[in-house]
C-alpha cells in the first residue's frame, strides 16, 4: 500500500504552484515561497479534460475558476439559431471562468480543443485568501483587467481592421503568448480550425482561407494544415500599422 501513496504524493508535488512552470503567468505569479504553498492547499483539484469536452456551460452556477495547466481551450456562445460564436481561445497559464463573477452563472461555454488538464480554484476559497494575502489580490485585478483590455482590443479589432489585419493581429497574439510561455515565436501549432478563427475574428470561412493563402504567397508565412510558420513577423507587424490591438 506504500508504493501508490508515494506515486500520489509525488504526482501532487508535480502539479503544486510551487513547483509549476506556469505559475509566474498563473494567478500565483509574484507570490512568495510561503503564500505558493497556501495556495498548493487551496487548489487540491485538478482535473484532465478530454478533447471536445466541457469545463462549464454558459447558465451554469459559478464555483470554481480554472487554471490551464496543459492543453488549449475556446469559450464560445450558442445563438438561438444555432450558430457559435467563438469568443476567446486560452492555452497553458491562464485562467478562465471569470466571465461568471458578476451574474453568479456562466456567460459562455469553455471546452477544450485538445486533451487539457485545469486547476480548480474554488472561489470561495480564493476570496478568503486573497485577504490574508494583498498581493494574490492586486494580482487577480490585473488578470481581469488584462481581460477587460482583451475585450476592448477585440471591439475595436471587428469595428476597424480589413481581413487580413485581423488575421495578422491574431497570429501577432499567438506568436507573442506562445514565446512568453517558453516555446518559439515563430512555428506552432494552430489548435482551433479555420472556421472557428473566423467565428472569433468576425470573418468567413472562406475569407480567413483565402487569407491565410494570401500571406503564404506573399511569403509572409508558411503553412502546412494546422501546422504554421511565421517567415517575417515584421511584415506582419508593419501590416497591422497604427492599430496595434492586442486580441
Amino acid at each position: 500500500m506504500a508504493t501508490p501513496l508515494r506515486i500520489v504524493e509525488v504526482d501532487k508535488l508535480k502539479t503544486a504552484c510551487s513547483t509549476c512552470s506556469l505559475h509566474e503567468l498563473c494567478l500565483p505569479a509574484g507570490l512568495s515561497a510561503s503564500e505558493l504553498k497556501s495556495m498548493d492547499r487551496m487548489i487540491d483539484i485538478r482535473r484532465t479534460v478530454k478533447r471536445g469536452d466541457y469545463i462549464f456551460r454558459a447558465g451554469t452556477a459559478l464555483h470554481a475558476l480554472y487554471a490551464i495547466r496543459t492543453g488549449f481551450m475556446k469559450s464560445c456562445v450558442l445563438h438561438e439559431d444555432g450558430r457559435e460564436q467563438v469568443a476567446g481561445f486560452h492555452m497553458m497559464g491562464d485562467l478562465i471562468g471569470m466571465d461568471a463573477i458578476g451574474s453568479g452563472q456562466h456567460l459562455c461555454d469553455a471546452l477544450a480543443l485538445e486533451d487539457s488538464e485545469v486547476c480548480e480554484i474554488p472561489l470561495k476559497s480564493l476570496e478568503l485568501l486573497s485577504r490574508e494575502i494583498p498581493s494574490l489580490q492586486h494580482h487577480f485585478h490585473r488578470i481581469m483587467s488584462r481581460e477587460i483590455a482583451r475585450d476592448y482590443g477585440v471591439m475595436l479589432l471587428l469595428g476597424s481592421m480589413r481581413a487580413e489585419e485581423r488575421l495578422a493581429v491574431f497570429l501577432l497574439n499567438l506568436s507573442q503568448r506562445f514565446a512568453a510561455r517558453g516555446y518559439s515565436s515563430t512555428e506552432f501549432h494552430l489548435r482551433m480550425t479555420r472556421e472557428e478563427i473566423g467565428s472569433y475574428l468576425g470573418l468567413k470561412l472562406e475569407t480567413v482561407s483565402r487569407t491565410l493563402s494570401q500571406f503564404q504567397a506573399q511569403g509572409l508565412v508558411a503553412v502546412q494544415n494546422k501546422h504554421l510558420r511565421i517567415l517575417k513577423i515584421d511584415s506582419l507587424r508593419e501590416l497591422v500599422g497604427q492599430h496595434g490591438c492586442r486580441v
